[in-house]
């Protein structure tokens, strides 16, 4: 027996994570889709206060149901934030959204984990759609889930004739859809979601990772405005993005109250700190400063898709804080000639393809000219 006694599937597996190299070594850093813009001084002030008053009382368990901070994204929801900076119609259905239709855990990757323990696990299956999330089959291995991936059409749609015909064939428990995309930035329109979540039915329940909904283009609309329509929906969310918290680890969702019932019967006896919960309710009092800086990136995620189609690159449409573009015949060549000229953007997604965030201005501008740099180098 080979020591440590490792589960035998896990033999041999790096774990997950994208670069991370000092900023004085890299100073243009791209690769893992921050928010560029950090909180102001009132919000850093308010925030620290808050952890204090927290830490007065750390020698206590914290609110294992966390129900100060499910008010406050509840509230988040209801005022239509998302909506209002897409620029779409206020949703008459978001305001529906309660407390107990709430939940949220250690970044949205635990409430991912979370979600596939509840309705996951031996003798079930979860679905995606490739290219997607690289950590989805993670949370299925984990949590020892028969994991299936269908295809994305050659534009990253999502062919719906052929996503529900996988769906009754397999019959998941859980069906995984990112909306943006992550790696490649493509939203889904409602009908997809709701094509699926019928074809779900009651034995399985439709996640739509909304971790980059604020930078949805104007028009297209939230997963969330569906919640009442369908009681197997899940929509999850994310403060690590648009609202700058990546170092915060909060991640949430809202679904059926009894879906967030079930959840409770798997997570882990006070899961969320008490100092985690505090900065999380500081961070929601100063959403829109957080989330102000979003109608730049978007229109700066615009503009650098104008700009890398007019260098003749494939560039995939994109709702969220980062690019896909490509082909080329030796990416890691592309992406090494990057890093060589003080830029790191991620090596991720389909063959041929490289992903890029939006960044400030500067970073982007330092980006455009390293690549035009690179291409002139291999020319």
């Amino acid at each position: 027996m080979t020591f440590p006694p490792l589960r035998d599937e896990l033999r041999g597996i790096e774990p997950y994570g994208a670069p991370q190299l000092p900023i004085d070594v890299v100073p243009v850093q791209l690769n893992v889709n921050e928010n560029p813009y950090g909180p102001s001084a009132a919000c850093i002030a308010d925030i620290a206060a808050s952890a204090a008053e927290a830490a007065a009382t750390l020698n206590r368990y914290p609110d294992r149901e966390f129900v100060a901070l499910r008010e406050a994204l509840a509230s988040y929801l209801t005022r239509d934030a998302v909506s209002r900076l897409a620029g779409a119609r206020t949703s008459t259905t978001e305001s529906s959204i309660a407390p107990e239709q709430v939940w949220a855990a250690n970044g949205s990757n635990e409430v991912m984990l979370q979600l596939l323990q509840a309705f996951g696990g031996p003798g079930r299956t979860a679905v995606s759609f490739a290219p997607t999330y690289s950590m989805y089959p993670e949370y299925a291995r984990d949590t020892n889930t028969r994991w299936v991936a269908g295809h994305r059409a050659e534009d990253f749609s999502l062919d719906l004739d052929a996503a529900r015909d996988l769906v009754k064939t397999e019959q998941p428990s859980v069906i995984l859809l990112p909306s943006p995309n992550n790696p490649t930035g493509t939203a889904l329109p409602p009908e997809a979601v709701g094509v699926l979540c019928e074809a779900a039915g009651d034995e399985g329940i439709v996640v739509v990772d909304e971790a980059y909904g604020e930078f949805r283009r104007s028009g297209v609309p939230s997963a969330l405005e569906l919640l009442p329509s369908y009681r197997n929906l899940v929509v999850t969310r994310t403060m690590s993005k648009a609202f700058a918290g990546a170092g915060l680890r909060l991640g949430y969702l809202a679904a059926a109250p009894e879906i967030c019932d079930a959840i409770r019967v798997v997570r882990l006896p006070y899961h969320l700190s008490a100092v985690t919960q505090a900065v999380a309710l500081a961070a929601l009092r100063h959403a829109p400063e957080l989330l102000g800086k979003v109608d730049e990136l978007r229109a700066e995620r615009d503009a650098l898709v104008d700009w890398l189609r007019a260098e003749a690159y494939d560039v995939a449409d994109s709702d969220a804080n980062f690019v896909l573009f490509g082909r080329f015949a030796d990416r890691h060549a592309v992406w090494q000639g990057l890093l060589d000229r003080g830029v790191l953007i991620r090596e991720t997604g389909p063959d041929g393809w490289l992903r890029v965030s939006v960044g400030t201005p500067d970073e982007m501008a330092a980006f455009r000219a390293a690549l035009t740099d690179v291409d002139g180098e291999r020319a």
